[in-house]
């Protein structure tokens, strides 16, 4: 056997039912199983209603809800023989090792030779999975722990046994990698795997450390975040995320399987305050609340739960002045000679040698912890990238003058760090204490390893472009979240001629969380504020230029985005020939929600796509009507699947499931485009004018009238009926787009001089959030 065609699930938990949503995210076939329910004539109750939920479910297992066509639903009494022909059935009940036993006798009754079996098990040691079964059972089983929830978090930790054979392991593996996106890491059969030993740990001591030195929950979380590069959750609101109950639980397993000589074991102890709450009914956001909650009995306000007093208070911004004196910097946090310093030094440094401790032990390899860390607790470091950071000896001598014990992998790096750069490769200290290369998966090109070995073909402060090789430029925005700014379109012009004389194709890529959030509306707002109307004229004409250059190159783009990708992040990808999209791409105009329109071409290019894509209707009204309808709500694609329906993605654009593949899948797509490459003809546009606006804004006046819009939202969705309507066309005559975009730039200049537009833009930059004015 040589390849996963079609997968099983036995368990319809909220884990195993989003682990099959996940596998048909990839539209590869999956059966659902589960017990036969207790009541009703439905024994296969269990399976369909965790198929409902997923359905309703936010966030979203499913990246389209069409995915859930490749779930078959039932039940492990009656549709066992469902397995016959699945090439890898993955087990996901209760963690009970007499009921996984018991079912596993009963699928290697059924299952074809060659198929493989695993377990989603983060507890129980395979080793005692496997005892007292067949040969063939043992050879074909693994452990495969996903994190939760499975479409989101990218880490797949896989552990083998003594028998298990090596391409049983190849082909999950490769499985995982390229059809779910994820991200493998190798574990020992030790308790917890890699990242939840250390995560469970890492909480644990926090936790502690909190209740010890009577901090604030909300002091914990901003120690506990940014300057360590920890998600904004910090501690308090990462367990209210993953639910109190869970931490007993865990604890208690960690507790009954790890040596007696684990450190875990020292920071392991009850925690009344925790058991109350969990008592209480306070088991985090799927309960009343946890360390945080909303009362709704206070019109919603937000409270933190008081670590001394074991009641609610309103919640408070904590004044942390180790971090405020030191700029957010760790160094400076670590070394205080505060409560808030002591406290961040004691967690971290407790962490790390824990991490330290662990090499050797739940795996060989340092870079394998660390990427645990970051892709199933997402952490921006890992704790050996950290170490680095604040340095081996510092870490070591610390350590001893707490006496604590220093692990041997410390010992090791002294006088050294654990990553470094040698001849434009990057390397990793080993436990033999050489340095050894750190190769990617095959076929996987990263931008940051190309950056060690080369330097920009052009870059200002704001973009670059680069070669990746075969004749294929690679444009990267470099802004702060890749907000564009004048900067970026700048250099966009210079690149396309050059691209045109030097390479066949162009990829438009980056690294960072998001492709882009959109222009950079701090300046749009300066530049409103000191009237300087003709500067924001001359930026919204060269953003058209820029991408009309694009769009009608002589040669391939290929628009490769990852995160957001909105406002003019998405009307770039508009004008690319084609897009190698990762599945995780949320894409939309959002300009509404700032008080304007599209102003670089987005208005136009999604009529021409719903004139020409939409399965709708003859005649002019459907598509301008859905394109109203899109643009006007600010819709923005949950997934690059949903992006396809939206048509903000093309039905033969591509979606890569790694976001590691994503360079190499854009770079390959771009190479097939090459050969007798013809850059597309201008549309044309058949317009109804007047009589089409009037109809838009009825629609628009309807929904004020009932609450669902506010008054200025009646003023920019009017205006943007007139430029989707044509302004003034006439039905009889078509349509250029160079007339659209006119009336584009001034919709969006007249705007832009509008107050109710500037208070939009200033309430976003000051708050996130749109104004509902």
């Amino acid at each position: 056997m040589t390849d996963i065609k079609k997968v099983a699930v036995i368990g319809a938990g909220v884990m195993g039912a989003s682990i099959a949503a996940h596998v048909a995210n990839a539209g590869v076939p999956v059966i659902l199983l589960d017990i036969v329910a207790k009541d009703g004539p439905n024994r296969s109750a269990i399976a369909e209603g965790a198929l409902i939920r997923l359905l309703k479910a936010d966030p979203a297992p499913f990246m389209s809800k069409a995915a859930a066509k490749f779930v078959t639903t039932g039940n492990i009494a009656d549709n066992l023989d469902l397995l016959a022909d699945c090439d890898w059935i993955i087990e996901a009940v209760v963690e009970r090792l007499d009921i996984k036993q018991s079912l596993y006798a009963a699928i290697e009754s059924i299952r074809k030779p060659g198929s493989i079996v695993s377990s989603n098990t983060s507890t129980i040691p395979l080793k005692a999975l496997v005892e007292g079964m067949p040969a063939r059972f043992s050879q074909d089983f693994i452990i495969t722990h996903f994190f939760n929830p499975p479409r989101y978090m990218r880490l797949l930790e896989v552990v083998g046994g003594e028998g298990s054979r090596a391409d049983a392991i190849e082909i999950v593996t490769r499985f995982a990698d390229i059809m779910l996106g994820k991200s493998v890491i190798f574990c020992k059969d030790r308790p917890g795997f890699i990242a939840n030993r250390l995560g469970v740990f890492w909480l644990q001591t926090a936790v502690i450390e909190a209740l010890d030195l009577a901090l604030d929950v909300e002091e914990v979380d901003a120690i506990i975040g940014k300057p360590m590069g920890i998600p904004k959750t910090g501690v308090f609101g990462l367990i209210d995320l993953v639910g109190l109950d869970l931490m007993p639980y865990i604890n208690a397993s960690l507790s009954a399987t790890l040596p007696k000589d684990d450190p875990f074991h020292a920071i392991n102890r009850p925690i009344p305050l925790v058991e109350k709450l969990i008592a209480e009914g306070y088991t985090g956001r799927k309960g009343k609340g946890g360390f945080y909650r909303i009362n709704r009995e206070q019109g919603k306000q937000k409270e933190a739960l008081d670590l001394k007093t074991g009641s609610y208070r309103p919640i408070r911004k904590p004044v942390i002045e180790a971090i405020e004196q030191g700029g957010g910097k760790l160094d400076h946090l670590l070394a205080h000679e505060s409560i808030h310093g002591r406290y961040a030094w004691h967690v971290l440094s407790r962490t790390l040698a824990y991490a330290a401790a662990l090499v050797g032990d739940a795996t060989d390899e340092v870079a394998a912890i660390d990427e645990a860390m970051r892709l199933g607790y997402n952490w921006k470091y890992g704790p050996f990238q950290l170490i680095d950071q604040i340095g081996v000896e510092t870490l070591i001598t610390r350590l001893e003058a707490s006496k604590f014990p220093v692990p041997s992998i410390l010992r090791i790096a002294e006088g050294r760090s654990f990553y470094r750069v040698e001849d434009g490769c990057r390397q990793v200290l080993g436990l033999d204490g050489t340095y050894h290369d750190l190769l990617r998966p095959e076929a996987v090109i990263m931008l940051e390893d190309i950056k060690l070995k080369s330097k920009p073909v052009l870059k200002n402060g704001s973009a670059a472009l680069w070669d990746i090789g075969d004749g294929v430029a690679c444009f990267e925005f470099t802004s702060k979240m890749n907000a564009l700014d004048p900067d970026i379109i700048d250099l966009l012009m210079r690149s396309i001629p050059l691209v045109e004389k030097d390479f066949k194709a162009l990829v438009i890529y980056n690294e960072g969380s998001n492709f882009s959030v959109g222009a950079n509306l701090g300046l749009a707002l300066f530049a409103a504020n000191i009237a300087a109307w003709k500067d924001i004229e001359n930026l919204i004409l060269q953003g058209q230029t820029a991408y009309g250059m694009l769009k009608y190159a002589p040669f391939p783009v290929v628009g490769a985005p990852a995160g957001m990708a909105l406002g003019g992040g998405c009307e770039i990808l508009l004008h690319c020939d084609a897009i190698q999209a990762h599945a995780e791409t949320y894409t939309g105009l959002v300009e509404v929600g700032v008080g304007l329109i599209p102003g670089w071409g987005g208005n136009k290019e999604m009529l021409q796509r719903w004139f020409t894509l939409g399965r709708l209707p003859r005649g002019p009204m459907p598509a301008i009507s859905k394109v109203f309808e899109i643009i006007s709500t600010a819709t923005v694609s949950k997934s690059a699947a949903e992006a396809k329906e939206l048509l903000f993605l093309r039905p033969a654009d591509t979606i890569t499931m790694n976001r590691y593949r994503l360079l190499a899948d854009a770079k390959a797509k771009a190479l097939t485009l090459v050969p007798d490459y013809k850059p597309p003809e201008p549309a044309t546009f058949t317009l109804p004018g007047p009589a089409a606006a009037i109809a838009l804004k009825m629609a628009v006046d309807s929904f004020f009238r009932l609450g669902k819009a506010t008054a200025y939202d009646v003023v920019v969705a009017g205006t943007l009926a007139d430029v989707l309507s044509g302004g003034d066309a006439d039905i009889t005559v078509p349509t250029d787009e160079k007339a659209l975009l006119l009336l584009e730039r001034k919709a969006f200049s007249k705007l832009t001089r509008q107050p109710g537009t500037l208070a939009r833009i200033e309430h976003m930059l000051t708050t996130g959030k749109p104004l509902r004015n």
